[in-house]
């Protein structure tokens, strides 16, 4: 093998734009989010409870001129915006969109009419733009707010370069997952689901662990997007640490995680 080939075989795989919405509400006992459970036979965090989103898909930054609160944006950051909203619909049927022209959100049954086409925009089937050509809608885009960034580990050969965003679920929209990617959804206090994971209940990976205890940290979803405002948002590319102790998984301090580094058991 050339030293070429070395250099090309260490490589680290691309990190796919993705990006993901924290779908927030206030239930009867405080904040919730609401979650879903990904398909065991799905390739990246089978069987956990994540938060709904994905891959931006192609199409996602032809949409400017349908969408609201992107002035300013740059191509990526329009798509990510869009890519987020598009997921949501398409894992837990809520659609941050405005008929045009219109000041307020679609109402829920405006949103029950629209619920077939959650299938061909999953399978790419049709793009964005058809959908809001079709039904005349414009995404509310102002209405996400930045949380988080991720980006998977340089070792691992599946990865995503992943922005999180809060966003507040219009009261009269039903989430529900999509019953293929996702098999099961629930709104849950973050409290609720960190005592779940401990107790063996649910599957939680390191990522979505800890930006649910950061949102935990909030008692309103106000309070909650306050906070997401207030903050500097740091990239967060885990790497591991061979130490006399161990192999220790390491983020950056600086991104405001209740922890830095975690020790890795096998």
């Amino acid at each position: 093998m050339s030293e070429t080939t070395v250099k090309e075989a260490k490589m680290p795989a691309p990190a796919v734009p993705s990006a993901t919405i924290l779908m927030l509400r206030d239930g009867s006992d405080g904040l919730e989010v609401f979650m879903v459970v990904r398909h065991h036979q799905i390739d990246f965090a089978s069987g956990a409870l994540v938060f709904p989103g994905g891959k931006v898909a192609s199409g996602d930054d032809a949409v400017r001129s349908q969408c609201t609160g992107v002035d300013g944006l740059n191509d990526v950051e329009l798509e990510l915006r869009v890519g987020a909203i598009r997921e949501a619909f398409e894992e837990c049927g809520i659609l941050l969109a405005r008929p045009k022209g219109q000041d307020v959100l679609i109402s829920g049954d405006r949103l029950a009419e629209l619920e077939h086409y959650r299938e061909p925009l999953a399978k790419g089937k049709m793009t964005i733009k058809e959908f809001l050509d079709r039904e005349e809608l414009v995404l509310a885009c102002e209405l996400l707010q930045q949380f988080a960034h991720w980006i998977t580990p340089e070792n691992m050969p599946k990865r995503f370069d992943t922005h999180f965003y809060l966003a507040v679920a219009p009261a009269d929209h039903v989430a529900l997952h999509d019953g293929h990617e996702s098999v099961d959804s629930v709104w849950i206090k973050p409290q609720t689901a960190l005592a779940e994971a401990v107790e063996g209940k649910r599957t939680i990976i390191f990522p979505t662990r800890l930006n649910i205890e950061m949102l935990g940290e909030s008692d309103s979803v106000d309070n909650a997007m306050e906070m997401a405002r207030q903050r500097d948002i740091v990239t967060v590319l885990p790497h591991i640490e061979k130490r006399e102790t161990g192999a220790w998984l390491c983020i950056p301090p600086e991104a405001g995680y209740s922890v830095s580094e975690e020790k890795l058991t096998r």
